[in-house]
């Protein structure tokens, strides 16, 4: 009796990791591969960190070099706002594509190319000699190089946590504020002694430092093998039967190309699942003025007198407050109370991210744009920590890596108009105040815009529940529910979850 119950009891550990764990990815094998939740996971988290501070801040710090840019290429506000704007709406279109190599090279080898296209890019960058053509290099090549280094470094992280998978997302969205915080002083220095050209350069080397983050980001499982080829390579075909075998490639390709973008690209997410529509909509809208702040804040300290380096402590004070802040926040978020609550703690920060753009408006003395950041830091803490652990809440992690493409290039529209746009406020009206109280009303509207969407579809499940309807699991196509298949919303289970589950076990197999 006791080898049945410890070979039982081993049975359910197995399963429930399996299912917990890597039953929730593509990339796993169940029964062979579960998440560790720990171990080498803690060098992926550092890695990843280290990856987002070198990709996600970098176009904030382009604003220091900003008004070089505009006297050496004699550009308007317009014109120079559109560097940090491909390149931040690059980062996040390229994320198909992303997806497709990941699923051939894997995270690994995606993201040290990531690392090789952005050292390269900002290198060619400093040899540029128009801003048209700093819109390819600083802007397409490293912008690609960039969502080529942070999205499989963000995938790879949710395989190898799930019991604490809030805590892991928001301390790896440190990484972000660690970037914030040095970045800004480093190019300060570097455009002091040499200028922004040898900024650049410096730069290039700097973002090489991917390759040595992706070399550590080993695989969960072994690597795959590719599909099968597109044609077999037999014996020349007879000449009347050319026409119709390259009919038949074309064709094979043409599904293969729409069986991919189906692959990589959530349509069907969009569709089936509401929340995950509401939580895209949000965020598309969200980042047409989540990031322009940011963009606008140097250029709007310099031009109202403010000595360089004052302005760019304030980016590093933003760094600050997020490094200080984030650590206690990761540690919340991941006790038990908050599961199935991150949508709202995230759309409450949100709130709060777009009324604190209204503090730039009231001057742009350097105490009054101290509180801004300081007020932008804590939300913008809590939003980052939160981001994609919500997407992970709402879609199952096997959908996550196409779920994620999705929402990638819906914000990379946003993400491409905003700042020039904020550029074209400036340049009519001559002034920045504008820009900030745009900003506020665009983030506000997409944080009630995503709670109250959320309060509706939470009250519809319940009503459902009340009448006996099937509310949170998964139904086949057509039924009473929208949602897809394996496309649950849920949070992730954490260590409480696991102890229950546990104790339930024993308790099951001391009455057996």
């Amino acid at each position: 009796c006791q080898l049945i119950c410890k070979h039982l009891h081993a049975f359910c550990e197995s399963e429930d990791g399996g299912l917990r764990g890597e039953g929730r990815s593509s990339a796993a094998v169940p029964g062979v591969v579960t998440a560790p939740d720990g171990g080498w996971g803690w060098v992926v988290l550092l890695a990843t960190n280290i990856v987002m501070a070198l990709t996600l801040a970098f176009p904030a710090c382009v604003g220091i070099f900003y008004t070089d840019l505009q006297n050496d290429f004699d550009a308007t506000n317009s014109q120079t706002s559109w560097v940090p704007s491909i390149m931040t709406s690059v980062l996040h279109a390229g994320g198909p594509f992303c997806s497709v190599l990941v699923q051939r090279l894997g995270c690994r080898a995606t993201v040290m190319l990531g690392g090789v296209l952005s050292g390269v890019g900002m290198t060619i960058s400093s040899f540029t000699q128009s801003i048209s053509q700093l819109f390819i290099t600083a802007g397409i090549i490293t912008g690609l190089g960039f969502c080529f280094s942070f999205q499989p470094a963000v995938t790879i992280l949710g395989h190898y946590f799930v019991r604490r998978r809030a805590f892991a997302n928001a301390m790896s969205s440190m990484g972000t504020a660690l970037g914030l915080c040095t970045l800004p002083i480093l190019g300060n220095y570097l455009h002091t002694e040499l200028g922004w050209r040898g900024s650049f350069l410096v730069f290039g080397a700097v973002l090489l430092n991917c390759c040595v983050c992706g070399a550590v980001m080993r695989p969960l499982q072994p690597p795959r093998h590719g599909g099968q080829p597109l044609m077999n390579h037999g014996p020349p075909p007879p000449e009347e039967e050319n026409v119709k075998r390259k009919a038949g490639r074309l064709r094979t390709i043409w599904n293969w190309l729409l069986a991919s973008l189906r692959k990589h690209m959530a349509f069907d997410q969009f569709r089936n699942n509401s929340r995950y529509r509401m939580y895209t909509i949000a965020l598309t809208w969200m980042m047409l003025g989540f990031v322009v702040s940011l963009v606008y804040l140097v250029p709007y300290a310099t031009a109202n007198d403010m000595e360089q380096e004052q302005a760019a402590l304030l980016l590093s004070i933003l760094g600050v407050v997020n490094i200080l802040v984030r650590p206690p926040f990761a540690l919340i978020f991941n006790m038990p109370w908050f599961k199935g609550r991150h949508v709202y703690v995230f759309a409450s920060a949100l709130l709060v991210n777009g009324l604190s753009n209204s503090i730039c408006c009231i001057g742009p003395s350097f105490s009054v744009l101290l509180a801004f950041v300081i007020v932008y830091g804590m939300s913008m803490s809590v939003v980052g920590s939160l981001m994609f652990t919500v997407l992970m809440d709402v879609v199952e992690m096997s959908r996550f890596p196409s779920a994620l493409g999705l929402l990638a290039v819906m914000e990379s529209v946003t993400l491409l108009i905003g700042p020039p746009l904020a550029g074209v406020l400036v340049d009519r009206t001559g002034q920045y105040s504008p820009v900030f109280f745009a900003c506020s009303v665009v983030v506000t509207s997409a944080a009630v815009f995503l709670m109250v969407s959320f309060c509706l579809l939470d009250r519809r499940d319940r009503k459902l529940s009340e009448r006996g309807e099937p509310s949170a699991l998964p139904e086949p196509a057509g039924s009473a529910v929208d949602v897809v298949p394996g496309c649950q919303y849920s949070s992730v289970p954490t260590e409480g979850d696991k102890d229950k589950a546990s104790g339930d076990r024993t308790e099951y197999i001391t009455s057996v």
